[in-house]
C-alpha cells in the first residue's frame, strides 16, 4: 500500500466522502476513485467496509 493509499483509507475510515477526501489532499474526485478502486484491489475485498475491518484487524491504520 503506497503513503497516499494509506492516507485516503485512514480518512475513509473516519467517514469522510470522495468529495471531502479530494477536497482536503488537494486531488480530484477522479483520483481518489482510483485510488479507493485500487484498495479493493489490492485487499481482494467487495466495499469499503470489508476494507477497514480487514485494515483495523491487520492494524494497518496506526490507531
Amino acid at each position: 500500500m503506497t503513503q497516499r493509499e494509506k492516507e485516503i483509507l485512514i480518512l475513509i475510515s473516519n467517514g469522510l466522502t470522495t468529495n471531502q477526501i479530494a477536497e482536503q489532499l488537494f486531488l480530484s474526485h477522479v483520483t481518489v476513485e482510483t485510488h479507493r478502486r485500487n484498495l479493493l484491489t489490492k485487499f481482494k475485498v467487495k466495499n469499503m467496509i470489508e476494507l477497514v475491518q480487514l485494515a483495523l484487524k491487520h492494524k494497518l491504520l496506526g490507531l
